[in-house]
């Protein structure tokens, strides 16, 4: 049994805003593209994260004696080479932005009121830029040879000061 209102519903070009009478809320091509454009990152993050992830388990837990090598001379010897400081700041950045974007979805997916949207928000984004800012600080200022330590207490690749 077919309706007439089927009859009168046709599809709506993209710069249409009524069709028989119904309006549609299209976006004109004037909106922006952050949308398109997160969602870009999204996908790219997430295949460069799982190399990245992927490559820095395999070096922790699979090479030389795995798991039980990893202690803070471990850590300190890993970092004092610019390549694993450039390729775990990469991880943290890309990480907390991913997770960052997939809250703010969530946030707009699910908070009711703008205010709450808003507030949560800003409470996301003050935690990751904190997070940010102190995995940053931490992998660029961390030196595992401080002067005047207890010699018994430092890596074994730390001369004797």
């Amino acid at each position: 049994m077919s309706t007439p209102l089927k009859t009168k519903i046709s599809v709506p070009r993209s710069r249409d805003l009524e069709v028989d009478g119904v309006k549609y809320n299209r976006a004109g091509s004037s909106r922006s593209s952050f949308e398109m454009f997160a969602w870009l990152f999204m996908r790219m993050s997430g295949v460069v994260l799982i190399v990245l992830v992927f490559g820095h388990l395999f070096v922790n837990l699979m090479v030389g004696e795995g798991v039980h090598a990893v202690d803070f001379g471990f850590v300190g010897g890993k970092w004092a080479s610019p390549f694993w400081q450039v390729w775990d700041l990469v991880m943290l950045w890309l990480a907390m932005l991913h997770g960052t974007n997939g809250m703010r979805t969530i946030i707009d997916d699910y908070a009711g009121r703008a205010t709450t949207r808003f507030w949560l928000k800003v409470l996301l984004f003050v935690a990751s830029a904190f997070v940010i800012l102190l995995g940053t600080m931490v992998i660029f200022t961390f030196e595992p040879c401080p002067a005047g330590a207890d010699p018994s207490l430092l890596a074994s690749f730390c001369s004797a000061q």
